[in-house]
């Protein structure tokens, strides 16, 4: 039996407009994925929804660190690793960093690095230097400030409601649940991907072989959509192409008229696509996608 899944990423109220981190052209993406969902529901096996899922106190939001002068950094700003080391942004003294909830020797490499000296506590300013390190070594990222965004239990961390409706009809319709996948809920790391984050600190946030497994292996077509297309959207896809066979790329179906770039990050998204279409991904608006689902 063929089996076509729906990728759904971070379709949340906090991207589209009215939100703390909006898109201004996500709701004109909400409203062709709804289309697209109630169109297709029949050719629709399986819908797979990520949700981006932040404390208050994330790394990436500006009252995880503050200045000499108490003050918070503002949303977009930039911490490389040397503002950490001269002192000119710091993490908030009073931020609380439970080891066994949120870190796993096993995981992070070089534990010893960002423990205190006796190795039972994080020290919150060894693990951030040592986490901004990293994340440049890396070479996609630095610390990037955020606006709170996506904060569980409030309105913003919702999907929207027009893509949330449809999911309800498409359930009743065909029977089928859709499958929930919460990311970016651990404080001392960013997780664009919903595969991993950049710098894994816990088993949660290392790469999911089960998610990239069920997502592949068990899918004939995967078409991917959501928000945004120059970051959750682009390094979801990256990691499903990367930790996947090189034929499995021609499974993906990238609907570019259903996820739109966070402004000022346009570039980002026109290098993903084409990056993924030179990988064999399919790149096609959602009203041809007809073409390429099986019954």
């Amino acid at each position: 039996m063929t089996v076509n899944t729906l990728l759904l990423v971070d379709v949340q109220r906090d991207f589209h407009p009215g939100g703390s981190l909006a898109i201004p052209t996500a709701n004109e993406d909400a409203e062709r994925i709804a289309s697209l969902i109630r169109t297709h529901s029949t050719n629709i096996h399986r819908i797979v929804a990520t949700l981006d899922s932040h404390h208050k106190l994330h790394i990436a939001h500006p009252q995880f660190w503050t200045n000499d002068a108490d003050e918070c950094p503002s949303p977009f700003t930039i911490i490389p690793a040397a503002d950490i080391e001269s002192g000119k942004w710091k993490p908030r003294p009073t931020v609380k960093l439970p080891m066994d909830q949120l870190f796993d020797k096993t995981i992070f490499d070089k534990p010893e690095s960002v423990l205190t000296e006796d190795g039972t506590q994080i020290d919150v300013t060894k693990y951030c230097l040592e986490y901004a390190r990293r994340l440049e070594a890396g070479g996609r990222f630095q610390i990037c400030i955020w606006p709170e965004h996506c904060l569980i239990g409030t309105e913003g961390h919702a999907m929207v409601p027009s893509v949330r409706q449809a999911l309800d009809e498409w359930s009743v319709q065909t029977g089928g649940s859709v499958e929930f996948v919460m990311k970016g809920q651990n404080l001392l790391t960013e997780m664009y991907s919903a595969l991993a984050a950049d710098v894994p600190v816990s088993p949660e946030t290392a790469f999911n072989e089960k998610l990239q497994a069920s997502l592949l292996q068990k899918s004939d077509k995967l078409l991917v959509c959501g928000q945004a297309m120059s970051h959750c959207v682009n390094y979801t896809v990256r990691d499903i192409v990367q930790h996947g066979a090189k034929q499995d790329a021609a499974k993906i179906v990238l609907l570019t008229d259903c996820a739109s770039a966070v402004p000022g990050f346009e570039a980002a998204a026109e290098t993903f696509q084409t990056d993924m279409k030179n990988a064999g991904v399919v790149l096609l608006e959602s009203t041809r996608v007809a073409d390429v689902l099986s019954a």
